[in-house]
């Protein structure tokens, strides 16, 4: 009786009022929210992730791709430390994966990032004289419209190789064939490539544009391709996607192909998606590479050039450089080329 009495008066408001808000908390924690938090991240030497047979890796100087950290914000935790962390943008879901689920998302990614190495070989191997081939394979699906028949049908990720039995070589291919044989309302037969496996359906077309009566299967259709080259280059990078490091891949194939030194003794780092043509574009982001590249101590650091009117990169990483009061050498580029002439006229680091 003694102690049921002493258990009792345990249980007061304020130890309910306790344990309730510990629950709260507890439970809390398991609540994601709908937002990511992008960080400055790690600024990657290159020697270490790419290899060109019989290429030389010189250590005087080197070459860095950057990175921007991508944090889920699981629980409101996460959220609250990205509103006072430094150097930390906070973006809604949508604004970083539309309404793509984090499966397909990373499966976009990991095709930017193969594209990026495969547009590095191609302008690489051309800028240092070496052959090289490309062949056509087909259609990446890189989204598909909420509206689309093929929704539920076909996923991002897949490969399209034929449409009613005619074979798609590239995206100018399908289009072609859509617009010249298809209006809406036709049903095309698709043959495509699931996780290597071959599948076909019957899908519907459904009208893209109505002033100028576009129909197709209301896909973002992108060019799958392989390169073949006489030199086999390995690419290590299993933890980064997304296709900005494009031109720094190029630079590193170059410098390892070319019998000079491009790199002279300099830390240089930089950012810019990289064509088949060796042509450099605009990147997300590049206010939190910049942080990531002064934190490593970088001399130099290669932009994408602002060249249309919706162009930032350069203006953003010049403004940020100049606000931090960072010490280093802003290098905007329009193309591969362009870097490469760069690097060549600098002397020796002493």
């Amino acid at each position: 009786m003694e102690q049921y009495q002493n258990n009792k008066r345990r249980l007061t408001p304020k130890y309910l009022i306790m344990i309730g808000i510990c629950l709260l908390i507890l439970i809390s924690m398991f609540i994601p929210t709908p937002y990511y938090l992008y960080q400055p991240g790690s600024v990657e030497e290159l020697s270490s992730k790419v290899t060109v047979e019989d290429g030389h890796k010189s250590h005087n100087g080197k070459l860095y791709l950057t990175t921007i950290l991508s944090i889920k914000a699981n629980n409101i935790y996460y959220l609250l430390y990205g509103y006072f962390a430094p150097h930390t943008e906070i973006k809604k879901d949508e604004e970083v994966k539309g309404d793509l689920t984090e499966n397909e998302y990373d499966q976009l990614l990991k095709h930017m990032m193969k594209t990026s190495q495969e547009n590095a070989m191609v302008s690489g191997l051309k800028a240092a004289g070496e052959p090289v081939s490309i062949k056509p394979k087909g259609v990446f699906i890189g989204n598909i419209v909420s509206t689309s028949k093929a929704k539920g049908v076909l996923e991002v990720g897949d490969i399209i190789t034929s449409i009613d039995g005619h074979p798609v070589k590239n995206t100018e291919d399908f289009r072609a064939y859509l617009k010249n044989k298809k209006t809406k309302g036709d049903t095309v037969t698709i043959q495509s490539l699931h996780n290597g496996k071959i599948k076909t359906n019957k899908i519907g077309l459904i009208q893209l544009d109505a002033k100028t009566k576009t129909v197709g299967l209301g896909i973002y259709p992108e060019d799958e391709i392989s390169v073949n080259t006489d030199r086999k280059i390995t690419f290590h990078t299993e933890d980064i996607g997304g296709p900005s490091a494009g031109l720094m891949f190029s630079l590193e194939i170059l410098s390892q192909i070319l019998p000079g030194d491009l790199k002279k003794g300099y830390k240089i780092a930089g950012t810019g998606t990289m064509d088949l043509n060796g042509n450099v574009g605009q990147i997300g982001g590049i206010r939190d590479k910049i942080v990531a590249a002064h934190k490593k101590g970088v001399d130099i650091f290669f932009c994408p050039a602002d060249i249309t009117s919706d162009d930032t990169n350069e203006k953003d990483v010049k403004d940020e450089t100049k606000k931090l009061g960072y010490n280093i050498k802003i290098v905007p580029v329009k193309t591969l080329k362009d870097a490469e002439n760069y690097l060549n006229s600098l002397k020796p680091k002493k």
